[in-house]
């Protein structure tokens, strides 16, 4: 394995125990009947009952078995053998019928032996593990169906460009460049975004910040078409301080505050044959 992935392996696996137990994901609402999906996700994927559906970099599976929950046919798919672990175990809990493979996602065609789905799924969090996201679509690609849905939720770059304010002590600044070279980005803190106080072993990890452009011409690239590019105001978590949770559970900037796109999705469809 390349020896960053093994970074942000060994940092991953040690999250999960922290995260199955966090307010954030807030297990036990899931197991009592909640949804972990945010209504922009749900709205872009509409009727998912009876598709197959698989998840991409799904971590311990919350939004796969949310998925399954609104009667998909899921895999989910993750690096992690500990968040597979977990999310195996979450699936018994809460009753419902899921698959989860242990894999790293541009190896995903391989691990699914070349099983095709009507959707991929994958959101929040996940391109800035990639060192490379060209091979991430073509991986994505060679898992749809053709007519297949491929759909992607993530942070928009725009707002990692930024350091945190809070841990330099000032106002927020800004830290890169939009455009600049592909260089990882290495970094060893404290705590993670749905445990901030968590004490870990495995601080050390690396990921990447890829343009919305990039993203889009990786897709298309790949062989798939674009349906919809969309930038959001609110994302998924206080991914900087300062940020208001509305009631549809996003993050926004306060209101009179200058607008900044906090995420963006994609919606795209690998063509008939």
């Amino acid at each position: 394995m390349d020896p960053r992935l093994a970074d942000n392996l060994r940092h991953w696996d040690e999250t999960v125990s922290h995260h199955a137990s966090s307010r954030f994901y807030d297990v036990e609402g899931f197991l009592a009947g909640g949804c972990s999906l945010l209504p922009i996700e749900r709205e872009a994927l509409g009727d998912v009952a009876g598709k197959s559906l698989l998840h991409l970099q799904c971590h311990f599976g919350l939004d796969t078995l949310s998925w399954a929950r609104r009667g998909a046919r899921v895999t989910g798919l993750d690096f992690s053998p500990n968040a597979i672990a977990e999310a195996r175990s979450l699936a018994r809990r809460a009753g419902l019928d899921a698959r989860f493979v242990e894999s790293e996602v541009t190896r995903a065609p391989d691990a699914l032996d070349g099983e095709r789905f009507d959707v991929v799924f994958t959101s929040w969090g996940v391109l800035g593990w990639l060192p490379d996201v060209g091979a991430w679509a073509r991986a994505v690609a060679a898992c749809l169906k053709p007519g297949g849905l491929f759909y992607l939720a993530e942070l928009h770059p725009t707002i990692l460009l930024f350091d945190d304010p809070e841990a330099e002590g000032g106002p927020l600044t800004r830290r890169f460049g939009y455009f600049h070279e592909l260089e990882p980005i290495v970094e060893e803190t404290e705590g993670t975004y749905a445990e901030p106080e968590a004490r870990l072993e495995n601080e050390r990890r690396v990921s990447w910040i890829y343009e919305v452009g990039q993203v889009v011409n990786a897709l298309i690239d790949a062989g798939l078409q674009l349906e919809r590019l969309e930038e959001h105001d609110a994302t998924c978590c206080a991914i900087v301080p300062g940020l208001v949770q509305g009631d549809d559970r996003m993050w926004r900037l306060p209101e009179g505050e200058l607008s900044l796109p906090l995420s963006f999705s994609i919606r795209a469809r690998l063509p008939d044959r």
